[in-house]
């Protein structure tokens, strides 16, 4: 049976102030990033919700990644915000000066909330693990990779809108949340070359001395698209047959 939960959500649009607020405030507890974009200009800054009055009615963002996106607050240009939380896209469009304050001895900008906020439940697409004798050799490059030469690693997760993948050592300096790279390669048996990606996630985890990366598919071909949604579909099939295998 198909499960309506699965089906696409259309985006709503919340315009109370109750509602506005308590999407913001999940986005400052969870300390998810938030992409910024100027209208007219293509480079991509990050950012965060560092606090949510509403007894005052405003809303303060963390000082913007990489740091010279702060002369278009200084002269004024709206952008456009955008966040995820657990899967939900919530995104504003800012058209209002900012003032460029503190929030507990830090630099960030403080405004107005936002008068409606676009809410989006997207279907959650499967994703598949890839076992750890099957990893698949993924390559990352483009002109925004900071550092000399490509980024290599290893591919741990897919499904048909995105993937997940894991490099040795801390390479968080090299990349920038929201940066589409233009060069993702990943070996046989999926084999694809020059795909476009966004970067959504990025951690280095210390203790193994391991950066995760997780990236969502960018202007597919079509033929890519099929590359991945049949690589996808198989890895079901091993994952279904393992499961019975079980019982």
């Amino acid at each position: 049976m198909f499960n309506e939960s699965d089906a696409p959500q259309p985006p709503k649009v919340l315009n109370t102030p109750l509602e506005i607020v308590a999407n913001l405030r999940q986005l400052l507890d969870s300390h998810d990033p938030l992409i910024i974009t100027f209208h007219e200009r293509s480079q991509r800054f990050q950012s965060y919700v560092v606090d949510v009055d509403r007894d005052s009615n405003s809303l303060a963002l963390d000082e913007m990644i990489p740091r010279d996106g702060e002369k278009f607050i200084e002269n004024g240009e709206p952008f456009r915000v955008e966040g995820f939380h657990d899967g939900v896209r919530i995104a504003w469009e800012c058209n209002t000066p900012l003032t460029i304050t503190q929030v507990d001895g830090h630099r960030s900008y403080r405004g107005p909330l936002p008068e409606e906020v676009v809410y989006h439940q997207r279907r959650n697409a499967f994703r598949a693990a890839l076992k750890l004798s099957q990893l698949v050799d993924v390559t990352l490059d483009g002109t925004h990779i900071k550092g000399n030469g490509a980024l290599r690693g290893k591919l741990l997760d897919i499904s048909a809108t995105g993937c997940k993948m894991r490099f040795e050592g801390n390479v968080e300096e090299r990349l920038q949340l929201g940066q589409v790279y233009e060069r993702f390669k990943a070996g046989n048996p999926l084999g694809l070359v020059d795909v476009m990606v966004e970067l959504r996630h990025l951690h280095f985890e210390e203790r193994i001395n391991t950066t995760f990366a997780g990236v969502r598919f960018h202007n597919l071909s079509g033929q890519a698209q099929r590359k991945i949604e049949s690589f996808v579909y198989q890895l079901q099939r091993e994952a279904r047959r393992f499961d019975k295998d079980d019982y």
